[in-house]
Protein backbone atom coordinates (compact mmCIF):
# COMPACT_ATOMS: atom_id res chain seq x y z
CA UNK A 1 0.00 0.00 0.00
CA UNK A 2 0.95 3.21 -0.54
CA UNK A 3 0.18 6.95 -1.17
CA UNK A 4 0.41 8.91 -4.21
CA UNK A 5 0.55 12.41 -6.15
CA UNK A 6 0.33 13.27 -9.80
CA UNK A 7 0.28 16.75 -10.97
CA UNK A 8 -0.55 17.58 -14.80
CA UNK A 9 -0.39 20.82 -17.03
CA UNK A 10 -2.37 21.03 -19.56
CA UNK A 11 -0.84 23.66 -21.80
CA UNK A 12 2.99 25.20 -21.14
CA UNK A 13 5.45 23.71 -18.23
CA UNK A 14 5.00 23.50 -14.26
CA UNK A 15 6.39 26.22 -12.59
CA UNK A 16 9.53 25.16 -10.57
CA UNK A 17 7.30 26.33 -7.44
CA UNK A 18 5.21 23.16 -7.74
CA UNK A 19 7.97 20.40 -6.97
CA UNK A 20 8.19 22.02 -3.74
CA UNK A 21 4.24 22.15 -3.39
CA UNK A 22 3.81 18.39 -4.39
CA UNK A 23 7.22 17.46 -1.51
CA UNK A 24 4.42 18.91 0.92
CA UNK A 25 1.46 17.36 -0.52
CA UNK A 26 3.66 13.73 -0.21
CA UNK A 27 5.07 14.65 3.34
CA UNK A 28 1.27 14.61 4.09
CA UNK A 29 0.44 11.11 2.74
CA UNK A 30 3.82 9.88 4.64
CA UNK A 31 1.44 7.72 7.06
CA UNK A 32 0.40 5.61 4.28
CA UNK A 33 3.98 4.89 2.76
CA UNK A 34 6.42 5.14 5.91
CA UNK A 35 9.00 3.02 3.95
CA UNK A 36 10.64 5.11 1.35
CA UNK A 37 9.13 7.94 -0.80
CA UNK A 38 10.25 10.03 -4.29
CA UNK A 39 9.16 12.93 -6.06
CA UNK A 40 9.87 12.35 -9.85
CA UNK A 41 9.35 14.98 -12.75
CA UNK A 42 8.46 13.58 -15.94
CA UNK A 43 9.03 16.25 -18.08
CA UNK A 44 8.68 20.00 -18.03
CA UNK A 45 4.73 19.19 -17.34
CA UNK A 46 4.26 16.38 -15.28
CA UNK A 47 5.12 15.42 -11.78
CA UNK A 48 5.10 12.43 -9.85
CA UNK A 49 5.10 11.80 -6.47
CA UNK A 50 5.06 8.28 -4.05
CA UNK A 51 5.12 7.14 -0.58
CA UNK A 52 5.60 3.47 -0.27
CA UNK A 53 4.75 0.52 2.19
CA UNK A 54 7.05 -2.09 0.92
CA UNK A 55 5.22 -5.65 1.15
CA UNK A 56 5.63 -7.09 -2.73
CA UNK A 57 9.00 -6.73 -4.02
CA UNK A 58 11.04 -5.29 -0.95
CA UNK A 59 13.83 -4.52 -2.80
CA UNK A 60 12.87 -3.29 -6.23
CA UNK A 61 10.03 -2.12 -5.86
CA UNK A 62 10.90 1.53 -5.87
CA UNK A 63 8.11 4.13 -7.67
CA UNK A 64 7.33 6.09 -9.60
CA UNK A 65 7.93 2.55 -12.19
CA UNK A 66 9.33 3.38 -16.01
CA UNK A 67 9.48 1.15 -18.69
CA UNK A 68 10.44 1.61 -22.89
CA UNK A 69 7.66 0.89 -25.04
CA UNK A 70 8.85 -0.08 -28.77
CA UNK A 71 9.49 2.99 -30.24
CA UNK A 72 11.28 4.63 -27.30
CA UNK A 73 9.19 6.35 -25.54
CA UNK A 74 8.69 6.20 -21.26
CA UNK A 75 5.99 4.98 -20.01
CA UNK A 76 6.10 6.19 -16.34
CA UNK A 77 3.63 4.97 -13.68
CA UNK A 78 2.46 4.30 -9.71
CA UNK A 79 0.05 2.39 -7.92
CA UNK A 80 -1.61 2.21 -4.60
CA UNK A 81 -3.29 -1.11 -4.11
CA UNK A 82 -1.59 -5.07 -4.60
CA UNK A 83 -2.17 -7.46 -8.00
CA UNK A 84 -2.62 -11.05 -6.95
CA UNK A 85 -2.59 -12.10 -10.38
CA UNK A 86 0.77 -10.67 -11.12
CA UNK A 87 2.93 -13.32 -11.99
CA UNK A 88 0.23 -14.99 -14.34
CA UNK A 89 0.52 -11.44 -16.20
CA UNK A 90 4.07 -11.63 -16.03
CA UNK A 91 3.95 -14.55 -18.18
CA UNK A 92 1.60 -12.78 -20.26
CA UNK A 93 4.01 -10.00 -21.08
CA UNK A 94 6.96 -12.36 -21.10
CA UNK A 95 8.58 -9.98 -18.48
CA UNK A 96 11.95 -10.95 -17.85
CA UNK A 97 14.14 -11.39 -14.47
CA UNK A 98 15.18 -8.02 -15.31
CA UNK A 99 11.88 -6.35 -14.53
CA UNK A 100 10.97 -5.55 -11.08
CA UNK A 101 9.78 -7.97 -9.02
CA UNK A 102 7.09 -5.72 -7.43
CA UNK A 103 3.76 -6.87 -8.63
CA UNK A 104 2.89 -2.93 -9.76
CA UNK A 105 4.88 -3.43 -12.57
CA UNK A 106 1.73 -5.59 -14.72
CA UNK A 107 0.39 -1.99 -15.19
CA UNK A 108 2.49 -0.33 -17.01
CA UNK A 109 3.54 -2.72 -19.07
CA UNK A 110 0.22 -4.17 -19.27
CA UNK A 111 -0.93 -1.18 -20.64
CA UNK A 112 1.82 -0.92 -23.74
CA UNK A 113 -0.07 -4.29 -24.66
CA UNK A 114 -3.36 -4.18 -23.94
CA UNK A 115 -3.95 -0.55 -23.42
CA UNK A 116 -6.93 0.47 -21.10
CA UNK A 117 -8.47 -3.21 -21.32
CA UNK A 118 -5.54 -3.71 -18.20
CA UNK A 119 -7.46 -2.55 -15.70
CA UNK A 120 -10.31 -5.35 -15.81
CA UNK A 121 -7.57 -7.87 -16.64
CA UNK A 122 -6.12 -6.76 -12.95
CA UNK A 123 -6.83 -9.37 -10.52
CA UNK A 124 -6.30 -7.46 -7.41
CA UNK A 125 -7.00 -3.85 -5.77
CA UNK A 126 -5.73 -0.73 -7.15
CA UNK A 127 -5.34 3.08 -7.54
CA UNK A 128 -3.05 3.80 -10.49
CA UNK A 129 -1.72 7.12 -12.29
CA UNK A 130 0.05 6.45 -15.80
CA UNK A 131 1.91 9.12 -18.05
CA UNK A 132 2.34 7.94 -21.83
CA UNK A 133 3.37 10.12 -24.68
CA UNK A 134 1.54 13.16 -23.44
CA UNK A 135 -1.67 11.04 -22.62
CA UNK A 136 -2.48 10.74 -18.85
CA UNK A 137 -4.23 7.94 -17.72
CA UNK A 138 -5.98 7.11 -14.50
CA UNK A 139 -7.79 4.33 -12.66
CA UNK A 140 -9.30 2.46 -9.50
CA UNK A 141 -10.56 -1.06 -9.14
CA UNK A 142 -13.98 -1.97 -9.19
CA UNK A 143 -15.41 -1.46 -5.43
CA UNK A 144 -12.63 1.38 -4.88
CA UNK A 145 -11.09 -0.79 -1.98
CA UNK A 146 -7.60 1.77 -3.20
CA UNK A 147 -9.29 6.11 -2.46
CA UNK A 148 -8.46 8.04 -5.35
CA UNK A 149 -9.40 11.90 -5.86
CA UNK A 150 -8.59 14.26 -8.40
CA UNK A 151 -9.14 18.41 -9.29
CA UNK A 152 -8.19 20.92 -11.17
CA UNK A 153 -6.69 24.48 -10.65
CA UNK A 154 -8.42 27.97 -12.43
CA UNK A 155 -4.74 27.67 -13.78
CA UNK A 156 -4.85 24.63 -15.88
CA UNK A 157 -3.06 21.70 -13.32
CA UNK A 158 -4.83 18.43 -13.22
CA UNK A 159 -4.06 16.35 -10.03
CA UNK A 160 -4.79 12.49 -8.50
CA UNK A 161 -3.78 11.66 -5.36
CA UNK A 162 -4.33 8.92 -2.36
CA UNK A 163 -5.93 11.61 0.21
CA UNK A 164 -7.81 14.35 -0.61
CA UNK A 165 -5.77 16.48 2.27
CA UNK A 166 -2.70 16.13 -0.37
CA UNK A 167 -4.84 17.94 -2.95
CA UNK A 168 -6.24 20.75 -0.78
CA UNK A 169 -3.44 22.84 -1.92
CA UNK A 170 -3.27 22.48 -5.18
CA UNK A 171 -6.54 22.25 -6.47
CA UNK A 172 -9.66 24.49 -6.31
CA UNK A 173 -12.14 21.53 -6.05
CA UNK A 174 -11.55 18.05 -5.28
CA UNK A 175 -13.43 15.06 -6.11
CA UNK A 176 -13.62 11.32 -5.48
CA UNK A 177 -12.71 9.48 -8.44
CA UNK A 178 -15.36 6.65 -9.26
CA UNK A 179 -14.85 2.72 -8.74
CA UNK A 180 -14.55 0.57 -11.27
CA UNK A 181 -13.54 3.71 -14.05
CA UNK A 182 -10.46 4.70 -15.73
CA UNK A 183 -9.88 8.13 -17.15
CA UNK A 184 -7.86 9.68 -19.97
CA UNK A 185 -8.03 13.26 -21.35
CA UNK A 186 -9.53 12.06 -24.25
CA UNK A 187 -12.15 9.97 -23.29
CA UNK A 188 -12.89 11.33 -19.97
CA UNK A 189 -14.08 8.95 -17.29
CA UNK A 190 -15.07 5.56 -18.54
CA UNK A 191 -16.49 2.35 -16.86
CA UNK A 192 -15.02 -0.45 -17.30
CA UNK A 193 -16.49 -2.78 -14.89
CA UNK A 194 -19.92 -4.06 -15.51
CA UNK A 195 -20.85 -6.43 -13.48
CA UNK A 196 -24.16 -9.21 -14.71
CA UNK A 197 -25.49 -8.51 -11.13
CA UNK A 198 -26.15 -4.96 -11.68
CA UNK A 199 -28.44 -5.61 -14.40
CA UNK A 200 -30.10 -8.91 -14.14
CA UNK A 201 -32.09 -10.60 -11.33
CA UNK A 202 -29.61 -12.80 -9.72
CA UNK A 203 -30.79 -17.13 -9.95
CA UNK A 204 -28.13 -19.35 -8.27
CA UNK A 205 -29.52 -22.00 -6.58
CA UNK A 206 -27.00 -24.99 -7.27
CA UNK A 207 -24.25 -25.83 -4.94
CA UNK A 208 -24.16 -22.61 -3.78
CA UNK A 209 -22.43 -23.78 -0.07
CA UNK A 210 -19.53 -25.53 -2.10
CA UNK A 211 -19.19 -22.56 -4.05
CA UNK A 212 -19.30 -20.01 -1.80
CA UNK A 213 -16.49 -21.76 0.77
CA UNK A 214 -14.00 -22.59 -2.14
CA UNK A 215 -14.15 -18.79 -3.55
CA UNK A 216 -13.53 -17.80 -0.10
CA UNK A 217 -10.83 -20.38 0.75
CA UNK A 218 -9.54 -19.06 -2.58
CA UNK A 219 -9.30 -15.84 -2.13
CA UNK A 220 -8.15 -15.83 1.62
CA UNK A 221 -5.32 -17.60 0.14
CA UNK A 222 -4.78 -14.98 -2.96
CA UNK A 223 -4.26 -12.15 0.36
CA UNK A 224 -1.47 -13.98 1.71
CA UNK A 225 0.54 -12.68 -1.48
CA UNK A 226 3.71 -10.37 0.65
CA UNK A 227 7.19 -10.52 1.52
CA UNK A 228 6.48 -9.63 5.03
CA UNK A 229 3.78 -11.50 7.51
CA UNK A 230 0.43 -11.12 7.46
CA UNK A 231 -1.71 -10.63 10.44
CA UNK A 232 -5.51 -10.47 10.24
CA UNK A 233 -8.13 -8.44 12.36
CA UNK A 234 -10.69 -10.80 14.80
CA UNK A 235 -13.60 -9.06 16.40
CA UNK A 236 -14.86 -12.41 17.10
CA UNK A 237 -18.27 -11.64 14.62
CA UNK A 238 -18.71 -14.44 11.72
CA UNK A 239 -17.04 -12.77 8.92
CA UNK A 240 -13.40 -11.69 10.44
CA UNK A 241 -13.17 -15.51 12.15
CA UNK A 242 -13.98 -17.54 8.90
CA UNK A 243 -11.07 -15.15 7.26
CA UNK A 244 -8.75 -15.82 10.21
CA UNK A 245 -9.35 -18.99 10.46
CA UNK A 246 -8.74 -20.12 6.95
CA UNK A 247 -5.53 -17.75 6.76
CA UNK A 248 -4.75 -20.02 9.99
CA UNK A 249 -4.94 -23.04 8.16
CA UNK A 250 -3.16 -21.76 5.04
CA UNK A 251 -0.42 -20.76 7.03
CA UNK A 252 -0.15 -23.95 8.92
CA UNK A 253 0.59 -25.93 5.70
CA UNK A 254 3.85 -23.67 5.28
CA UNK A 255 4.97 -23.89 9.27
CA UNK A 256 3.33 -20.30 10.40
CA UNK A 257 1.23 -19.16 12.99
CA UNK A 258 -0.88 -16.29 12.42
CA UNK A 259 -1.21 -13.33 14.80
CA UNK A 260 -4.98 -11.63 15.05
CA UNK A 261 -6.01 -8.81 16.91
CA UNK A 262 -8.82 -7.37 18.10
CA UNK A 263 -10.05 -4.18 20.32
CA UNK A 264 -11.87 -3.30 22.90
CA UNK A 265 -12.98 -0.92 25.92
CA UNK A 266 -12.99 -3.91 28.36
CA UNK A 267 -11.93 -7.73 28.60
CA UNK A 268 -15.28 -9.00 28.70
CA UNK A 269 -16.66 -6.87 26.16
CA UNK A 270 -18.09 -8.72 23.45
CA UNK A 271 -15.94 -8.81 20.58
CA UNK A 272 -12.56 -9.77 22.56
CA UNK A 273 -14.57 -12.61 24.66
CA UNK A 274 -15.33 -13.77 21.03
CA UNK A 275 -12.65 -13.07 19.46
CA UNK A 276 -10.51 -14.93 22.24
CA UNK A 277 -12.72 -17.81 21.76
CA UNK A 278 -11.93 -17.73 18.34
CA UNK A 279 -8.40 -18.01 18.58
CA UNK A 280 -8.12 -20.70 20.83
CA UNK A 281 -9.83 -22.30 18.27
CA UNK A 282 -7.69 -22.36 15.52
CA UNK A 283 -4.56 -21.86 16.91
CA UNK A 284 -3.72 -18.29 16.03
CA UNK A 285 -1.21 -15.83 18.45
CA UNK A 286 -3.93 -13.65 19.86
CA UNK A 287 -3.00 -9.83 20.62
CA UNK A 288 -5.86 -7.72 22.28
CA UNK A 289 -5.90 -4.25 22.52
CA UNK A 290 -7.82 -2.45 25.79
CA UNK A 291 -8.54 1.10 24.96
CA UNK A 292 -10.15 3.73 27.44
CA UNK A 293 -13.42 5.89 26.72
CA UNK A 294 -10.78 8.71 27.57
CA UNK A 295 -8.01 7.34 24.90
CA UNK A 296 -10.71 7.45 22.28
CA UNK A 297 -12.13 10.86 22.72
CA UNK A 298 -8.47 12.24 22.56
CA UNK A 299 -8.27 10.21 19.11
CA UNK A 300 -11.38 11.87 17.50
CA UNK A 301 -9.95 14.61 15.41
CA UNK A 302 -6.57 13.16 14.42
CA UNK A 303 -9.23 10.28 13.36
CA UNK A 304 -11.12 12.57 11.39
CA UNK A 305 -8.39 13.96 9.91
CA UNK A 306 -7.48 10.63 8.77
CA UNK A 307 -10.40 9.65 7.24
CA UNK A 308 -12.16 13.15 5.86
CA UNK A 309 -15.31 12.47 6.38
CA UNK A 310 -17.82 13.41 9.33
CA UNK A 311 -20.19 10.59 8.63
CA UNK A 312 -21.55 9.28 12.47
CA UNK A 313 -20.99 5.21 12.13
CA UNK A 314 -17.62 5.73 10.04
CA UNK A 315 -16.30 7.64 12.65
CA UNK A 316 -17.38 6.07 15.96
CA UNK A 317 -16.12 2.50 14.45
CA UNK A 318 -12.93 4.08 12.71
CA UNK A 319 -11.21 5.47 15.97
CA UNK A 320 -11.38 1.94 18.10
CA UNK A 321 -10.11 -0.05 14.63
CA UNK A 322 -6.90 2.96 14.50
CA UNK A 323 -5.90 2.76 18.01
CA UNK A 324 -5.65 -0.79 17.44
CA UNK A 325 -3.93 -0.33 14.24
CA UNK A 326 -0.98 1.51 15.99
CA UNK A 327 -0.83 -1.11 18.14
CA UNK A 328 -0.64 -3.33 15.04
CA UNK A 329 2.75 -1.11 13.48
CA UNK A 330 4.71 -1.43 16.95
CA UNK A 331 4.63 -5.06 16.94
CA UNK A 332 6.22 -4.50 13.23
CA UNK A 333 3.07 -6.03 11.12
CA UNK A 334 2.35 -4.38 8.25
CA UNK A 335 -0.81 -5.92 6.43
CA UNK A 336 -3.64 -7.29 8.43
CA UNK A 337 -7.07 -9.13 6.59
CA UNK A 338 -10.82 -8.10 7.66
CA UNK A 339 -13.56 -9.01 7.09
CA UNK A 340 -15.35 -5.87 5.31
CA UNK A 341 -18.19 -6.65 2.29
CA UNK A 342 -19.81 -9.57 4.04
CA UNK A 343 -22.76 -7.71 4.87
CA UNK A 344 -22.99 -5.65 2.35
CA UNK A 345 -23.41 -8.55 0.06
CA UNK A 346 -25.27 -11.00 2.35
CA UNK A 347 -27.44 -8.77 3.47
CA UNK A 348 -26.04 -8.92 6.70
CA UNK A 349 -27.32 -5.71 8.94
CA UNK A 350 -30.69 -6.33 10.93
CA UNK A 351 -32.26 -3.62 8.81
CA UNK A 352 -32.32 -6.48 6.19
CA UNK A 353 -34.91 -8.23 8.02
CA UNK A 354 -37.61 -5.77 7.08
CA UNK A 355 -36.44 -5.62 3.35
CA UNK A 356 -39.94 -6.22 1.81
CA UNK A 357 -39.39 -8.50 -0.93
CA UNK A 358 -36.36 -10.52 -2.70
CA UNK A 359 -36.39 -7.70 -5.09
CA UNK A 360 -35.65 -4.96 -2.74
CA UNK A 361 -33.45 -7.01 -0.71
CA UNK A 362 -30.89 -7.16 -3.75
CA UNK A 363 -31.36 -4.43 -4.67
CA UNK A 364 -30.48 -3.08 -1.34
CA UNK A 365 -27.58 -5.06 -1.17
CA UNK A 366 -26.09 -3.54 -4.45
CA UNK A 367 -26.61 -0.10 -3.85
CA UNK A 368 -24.68 -1.02 -0.30
CA UNK A 369 -21.86 -2.95 -2.13
CA UNK A 370 -21.94 -0.12 -4.53
CA UNK A 371 -21.21 2.75 -1.66
CA UNK A 372 -18.61 0.33 0.23
CA UNK A 373 -15.83 3.17 -1.09
CA UNK A 374 -17.46 5.59 1.40
CA UNK A 375 -18.23 3.63 4.02
CA UNK A 376 -16.45 0.31 5.55
CA UNK A 377 -13.95 0.18 3.17
CA UNK A 378 -13.07 4.25 3.67
CA UNK A 379 -12.97 3.34 7.31
CA UNK A 380 -11.04 -0.22 6.65
CA UNK A 381 -8.27 1.80 4.48
CA UNK A 382 -7.94 4.54 6.67
CA UNK A 383 -7.95 3.43 9.65
CA UNK A 384 -5.33 1.05 9.45
CA UNK A 385 -2.85 3.15 6.47
CA UNK A 386 -3.10 6.20 9.36
CA UNK A 387 -0.83 4.28 11.51
CA UNK A 388 1.13 2.67 8.26
CA UNK A 389 -0.90 -0.83 7.94
CA UNK A 390 -2.44 -2.59 4.97
CA UNK A 391 -5.76 -3.80 5.66
CA UNK A 392 -6.81 -6.89 2.70
CA UNK A 393 -10.87 -7.63 2.30
CA UNK A 394 -11.21 -10.84 1.33
CA UNK A 395 -15.11 -10.85 1.00
CA UNK A 396 -14.88 -8.29 -1.58
CA UNK A 397 -12.45 -10.53 -4.64
CA UNK A 398 -13.67 -9.96 -7.48
CA UNK A 399 -14.33 -13.89 -8.07
CA UNK A 400 -15.92 -14.08 -5.02
CA UNK A 401 -18.78 -11.11 -5.24
CA UNK A 402 -19.68 -11.82 -8.51
CA UNK A 403 -20.55 -15.43 -7.37
CA UNK A 404 -22.27 -14.46 -4.12
CA UNK A 405 -24.15 -11.67 -5.94
CA UNK A 406 -25.31 -13.90 -8.38
CA UNK A 407 -27.59 -16.11 -5.83
CA UNK A 408 -31.05 -15.80 -5.45
CA UNK A 409 -31.77 -13.12 -2.89
CA UNK A 410 -34.60 -15.54 -1.51
CA UNK A 411 -31.55 -17.50 -0.11
CA UNK A 412 -30.06 -14.74 1.62
CA UNK A 413 -33.47 -13.25 3.56
CA UNK A 414 -34.04 -13.54 7.22
CA UNK A 415 -37.17 -15.91 8.12
CA UNK A 416 -38.62 -17.72 10.62
CA UNK A 417 -36.33 -20.69 9.99
CA UNK A 418 -32.90 -18.39 8.71
CA UNK A 419 -31.19 -16.06 10.48
CA UNK A 420 -29.02 -13.41 8.74
CA UNK A 421 -26.18 -14.70 6.56
CA UNK A 422 -27.54 -17.84 6.68
CA UNK A 423 -26.50 -19.23 3.43
CA UNK A 424 -22.71 -17.95 4.75
CA UNK A 425 -23.07 -19.67 7.54
CA UNK A 426 -24.10 -23.00 6.27
CA UNK A 427 -21.53 -23.31 3.73
CA UNK A 428 -19.31 -23.81 6.70
CA UNK A 429 -21.31 -25.53 8.85
CA UNK A 430 -19.84 -29.06 7.61
CA UNK A 431 -16.24 -28.30 9.74
CA UNK A 432 -15.11 -26.61 12.62
CA UNK A 433 -13.73 -24.27 10.97
CA UNK A 434 -15.02 -22.00 14.19
CA UNK A 435 -16.66 -22.56 17.00
CA UNK A 436 -20.86 -23.02 16.49
CA UNK A 437 -21.26 -19.99 18.92
CA UNK A 438 -19.13 -18.30 16.55
CA UNK A 439 -21.07 -19.49 13.60
CA UNK A 440 -24.30 -18.33 14.50
CA UNK A 441 -23.87 -15.46 16.11
CA UNK A 442 -26.19 -12.68 15.30
CA UNK A 443 -24.58 -9.62 13.79
CA UNK A 444 -23.27 -6.87 15.94
CA UNK A 445 -21.68 -3.59 14.61
CA UNK A 446 -18.20 -2.52 15.35
CA UNK A 447 -18.83 0.28 17.24
CA UNK A 448 -20.78 -1.56 19.24
CA UNK A 449 -18.63 -4.87 19.41
CA UNK A 450 -15.74 -3.17 21.30
CA UNK A 451 -18.31 -2.20 24.51
CA UNK A 452 -21.65 -0.42 24.14
CA UNK A 453 -20.54 2.99 26.39
CA UNK A 454 -17.68 3.75 23.87
CA UNK A 455 -21.05 5.34 21.68
CA UNK A 456 -23.03 5.92 24.75
CA UNK A 457 -19.80 8.11 25.95
CA UNK A 458 -19.79 9.63 22.29
CA UNK A 459 -23.25 11.22 22.77
CA UNK A 460 -22.78 12.22 26.40
CA UNK A 461 -19.38 14.58 25.42
CA UNK A 462 -21.55 16.04 22.40
CA UNK A 463 -24.82 16.67 25.04
CA UNK A 464 -22.12 18.67 26.80
CA UNK A 465 -20.71 20.68 24.41
CA UNK A 466 -23.69 22.41 22.82
CA UNK A 467 -27.49 23.55 24.64
CA UNK A 468 -30.47 22.57 22.16
CA UNK A 469 -30.26 26.28 21.16
CA UNK A 470 -26.61 26.24 19.98
CA UNK A 471 -27.40 23.00 18.30
CA UNK A 472 -30.62 24.14 16.13
CA UNK A 473 -28.70 27.50 14.99
CA UNK A 474 -25.55 24.94 13.95
CA UNK A 475 -27.36 22.90 11.67
CA UNK A 476 -29.42 25.07 10.03
CA UNK A 477 -25.68 26.72 8.68
CA UNK A 478 -25.19 23.51 6.35
CA UNK A 479 -26.71 22.33 3.35
CA UNK A 480 -25.08 19.03 2.38
CA UNK A 481 -25.99 16.52 5.29
CA UNK A 482 -26.84 18.76 7.97
CA UNK A 483 -26.58 17.31 11.63
CA UNK A 484 -29.35 15.31 12.68
CA UNK A 485 -27.66 15.23 16.64
CA UNK A 486 -25.33 16.92 18.57
CA UNK A 487 -22.57 13.98 18.10
CA UNK A 488 -22.63 14.71 14.15
CA UNK A 489 -22.17 18.69 15.00
CA UNK A 490 -19.15 17.46 16.88
CA UNK A 491 -17.82 15.53 13.93
CA UNK A 492 -18.84 17.94 11.69
CA UNK A 493 -17.06 21.18 13.32
CA UNK A 494 -13.81 18.80 13.62
CA UNK A 495 -13.77 18.44 10.02
CA UNK A 496 -13.81 21.64 9.17
CA UNK A 497 -11.06 22.23 11.25
CA UNK A 498 -8.86 20.43 9.03
CA UNK A 499 -10.86 20.36 5.76
CA UNK A 500 -12.73 24.39 5.40
CA UNK A 501 -13.08 23.26 1.17
CA UNK A 502 -16.50 22.88 0.81
CA UNK A 503 -16.06 20.32 -1.93
CA UNK A 504 -14.05 18.05 -0.24
CA UNK A 505 -16.91 18.15 2.70
CA UNK A 506 -19.66 17.22 -0.12
CA UNK A 507 -17.62 13.78 -0.91
CA UNK A 508 -18.89 12.44 2.90
CA UNK A 509 -22.10 10.32 2.78
CA UNK A 510 -24.32 9.42 5.46
CA UNK A 511 -24.41 5.58 6.64
CA UNK A 512 -27.92 5.12 6.95
CA UNK A 513 -30.01 2.05 7.18
CA UNK A 514 -33.63 1.68 5.45
CA UNK A 515 -37.33 0.17 6.59
CA UNK A 516 -36.74 0.98 10.37
CA UNK A 517 -38.47 3.31 12.37
CA UNK A 518 -35.27 5.58 13.15
CA UNK A 519 -32.19 6.19 11.40
CA UNK A 520 -29.60 6.14 14.22
CA UNK A 521 -27.08 3.96 11.73
CA UNK A 522 -26.08 1.69 15.77
CA UNK A 523 -27.17 -1.91 15.54
CA UNK A 524 -28.77 -1.45 18.91
CA UNK A 525 -31.08 0.89 17.36
CA UNK A 526 -32.98 -1.77 15.48
CA UNK A 527 -35.40 -3.96 17.19
CA UNK A 528 -34.76 -7.08 15.94
CA UNK A 529 -31.25 -6.45 18.09
CA UNK A 530 -31.39 -9.63 20.19
CA UNK A 531 -28.70 -10.84 21.53
CA UNK A 532 -27.76 -14.20 21.43
CA UNK A 533 -25.10 -17.05 20.88
CA UNK A 534 -27.78 -20.06 20.26
CA UNK A 535 -27.19 -22.54 17.36
CA UNK A 536 -29.61 -23.10 14.84
CA UNK A 537 -29.29 -25.76 12.21
CA UNK A 538 -31.15 -24.88 8.85
CA UNK A 539 -31.32 -26.37 5.63
CA UNK A 540 -31.18 -25.25 2.34
CA UNK A 541 -35.16 -25.83 1.55
CA UNK A 542 -36.22 -24.37 4.68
Amino acid sequence: MCGLVCVFKKEGPLEKSFDKLIKNSLQLLNHRGPDESEVYRVDESVLFAHARLSIVGLEDGRQPLKAIDRRGAQITWVHNGEIYNHKDLRKELALTSKASHCDSVVIGEGYLKWGVSIFDKLDGVFATVLYHKGEVIAARDPLGVKPLYFGESQEGVLAFASEMKALQGICDEVHTFPAGHYYTREEGFVCYYRPRFKEERPELREDVFSKLESALRKSVKKRLMADVEVGALLSGGLDSSLVAAIACQELKKKGKKLHTFSVGLDPLSDDLKYARMVSEHIGSIHHEIIFTEEEGMESLSEMIYHLETFDITTVRASTPMFIMAKKIRELGIKVVLSGEGADEIFGGYLYFRNAPGAKEFHKECVRRVGLLYSADLLRADRSTMGAGVEARVPFLDKEFLELSMSIDPELKMVTEQRCEKWILRQAFSKEALIPDEILWRQKEQFSDGVGYSWVDRLKEHAESLFSDRQFEEAKNQYKHLPPVSKEALMYRMLFEKHYPLESIAVQSKAWIPKWQENSDPSGRANTDHIRTTEKKIFTLSA
